[in-house]
């Protein structure tokens, strides 16, 4: 996600022309199909990926993570032509051979994040998974190993994310559409190749090819958050490979950009207000204010303050209204968080920022070396190539009372986030994502109650465009982003069962 769009889950779909539509199901690129993957120990992480070190051995069972290159077609189109190469990464599933059922593909979402790097982080939670699955993950086209998107360099990155997002006047909305132009003009100087193939159908097809190589007749599957959307997109394109697919923090494929932004100013909204009663409702004093809205008014001082005059943050760097936005919005995304934020908040108050830089930091995959990965790069470049929708500043200045009114703290951010696209390089695909799939396997939508990202509305809308008989809708009173990862019992059975044991929840079951 960038810091000046956190409704990271936008993107749109449509089918593609003719000559690739008639590819058909259970086809993919040819003689690419016939490919034999050759796994070998998985490297360190490269920059584009978020670095670090090599992954630890997988918990449950012993083994180990295993990496590999699936060779696609650059442009599906013409699955003839020129390759690129996506990173896998699996652990072999550790239970008894004969009870397994084959592999289980992760997309984390974003887009532009990486599951060779995030599977191994939290395959603990999927565990019990692993007894009957090989756990599969990639990183998708344009993302980290896998033909990266590739815009601006560390240093300018670092200039570009203290730029102020939420201007108040004539002067500061131009700088703001001057520098969006700068990101995006970089990102055609050093990404043309593959700009327009990012789109989330190609990743779709993507998918299908690597069901096939990996010798599963169908296409086990979960996704999170933008996952969420990319499994729609599949089960559109191709409905009869669907197995067992669950859908966890689900994005809305029934809006258009602007309409995804605003019930995210709304559900960021909905979770600071759930964090400002949970801290002024505990026996100990809450730090950060005397009632819920006390805690909210003093927020939206500091940011109005911040936006006069920004306090030191990770040096050299300050910390500005913007940064401070996007690292109370990560601190949003789990309940776990929330005690970084109250510490964050503490610590601001009394003119340090470290806090909340690590928490914007953490949001626009910077580590602590300074380095940054393609994550914001590959969220840009997928969602426009994606959206048909181009905003102007005419337009969004006329929606900010609408979006304020929605969220006095984010809505601002997230109206002028709408601007990400201006002069792209690509045109967009479609209004909104077909995921209509008629004739698929039972899908298993989860939806979050108070889940900030994807707001809980998405669930049901995203059951009703699968159609009649896909989309199995879960629910969870909960926290967070996500329902699956909170650890819930209810939630972990009834996901758990349909996978392992093909056993559909009873449609409308709420866990709490």
């Amino acid at each position: 996600m960038t810091p000046s769009r956190i409704h990271a889950t936008l993107a749109a779909a449509v089918l593609l022309p003719s000559l690739l539509v008639a590819c058909g199901e259970g086809s993919a690129a040819g003689d690419l199909t016939a490919q034999k993957l050759v796994w070998k120990a998985c490297p360190a992480p490269s920059e584009a990926e978020g670095g670090g070190t090599p992954p630890s051995p997988p918990a449950g069972g012993g083994g180990s993570w295993q990496c590999a290159t699936l060779e696609a077609p650059l442009d599906w189109s013409n699955p003839g032509g020129d390759t690129i190469g996506l990173a896998l990464i699996r652990a072999r599933a550790s239970g008894v051979p004969a009870q397994r059922i084959g592999s289980l593909i992760f997309n984390f979402g974003g887009p532009g994040g990486s599951g060779v790097t995030t599977l191994p982080a939290f395959a603990a939670d999927y565990t019990k998974l692993r007894t009957r699955y090989d756990l599969v993950s990639f990183d998708p086209r344009g993302v980290g190993r896998s033909a990266p998107v590739k815009c601006k360099t560390d240093a300018q990155l670092d200039e570009y994310f203290q730029q102020d997002a939420t201007p108040d006047n004539a002067a500061e909305r131009a700088q703001l559409v001057d520098r969006t132009r700068g990101f995006n003009a970089a990102c055609e100087k050093n990404s043309q190749q593959i700009l327009p193939h990012v789109r989330t159908t190609d990743a779709a097809r993507d998918m299908d090819l690597m069901r096939q190589v990996l010798g599963d007749t169908e296409l086990h599957y979960f996704g999170i958050s933008y996952g969420t959307e990319l499994g729609g997109v599949y089960a559109h394109l191709f409905p009869k490979n669907v197995g067992r697919a669950v859908f966890d923090g689900v994005v809305d494929p029934t809006k258009t950009p602007e309409q995804s932004a605003l019930g995210q100013a709304r559900g960021f909204q909905r979770a600071l207000d759930n964090f400002a009663d949970d801290c002024t409702s505990k026996i100990a004093e809450c730090p950060i204010g005397d009632t819920a809205q006390d805690v909210k008014n003093r927020i939206v001082k500091l940011l109005a303050d911040l936006d006069k005059k920004p306090i030191p943050g990770i040096f050299p760097r300050q910390l500005t209204q913007t940064a401070a936005t996007n690292g109370i919005a990560q601190s949003l995304y789990s309940k776990d968080f929330w005690e970084y934020l109250t510490a964050g908040l503490e610590e601001a108050y009394d003119g340090d920022g470290r806090i909340l830089m690590l928490l914007s930091d953490s949001l626009n995959g910077r580590n602590e070396n300074g380095e940054y990965s393609n994550l914001t790069a590959a969220n840009v470049a997928i969602n426009c190539a994606d959206e048909k929708q181009r905003y102007t500043v005419d337009h969004i200045q006329r929606k900010v009372p609408e979006f304020r009114a929605a969220s006095p703290l984010f809505g601002d951010f997230l109206a002028w986030g709408m601007i990400s696209c201006t002069d792209w390089a690509v045109p967009g695909a479609a209004e909104h994502p077909d995921v209509s799939a008629p004739g698929s396997a039972p899908i298993l939508v989860v939806g979050n109650t108070g889940d900030p990202a994807t707001p809980y509305e998405g669930a049901r809308s995203m059951v009703d465009a699968l159609g009649k008989g896909v989309g199995v809708l879960l629910t969870y009173k909960g926290q967070g982003h996500g329902a699956y990862d909170s650890k819930n019992k209810c939630v972990q059975d009834a996901v758990n069962g349909y996978l392992l044991d093909g056993k559909v929840p009873t449609a409308g079951k709420v866990c709490s």
